[in-house]
């Protein structure tokens, strides 16, 4: 599986269209997800990066400073990163 790309604004809308694309990548290698665009993100995409993290054979999330900024403010900055990641 290649990278999946989070657009520039991360709602609720977006989530939707992400889970199938996520579903269909979960497995035994780590999904690549890169959030280096990512300008606005709402609950519901941090719940499925989350979810992706815990699957299968978990993500590796490449994020934005605005993608950071929200992970931090909700307390899921050690939840979705490893140390050394974003």
């Amino acid at each position: 599986m290649g990278t999946i790309s989070l657009p520039v604004r991360c709602d609720r809308a977006a989530a939707e269209a992400l889970w199938p694309e996520l579903v269909g990548a979960v497995g035994n290698a780590p999904i690549e997800i890169d959030g280096s665009s990512v300008e606005h993100v709402g609950q519901a995409v941090l719940q499925l990066l989350v979810s992706a993290r815990r699957s299968g054979g978990g993500a590796r999330i490449d994020a934005s400073p605005a993608l950071l900024q929200a992970a931090v403010l909700t307390g899921l900055q050690s939840e979705l990163f490893e140390e050394g990641d974003a």
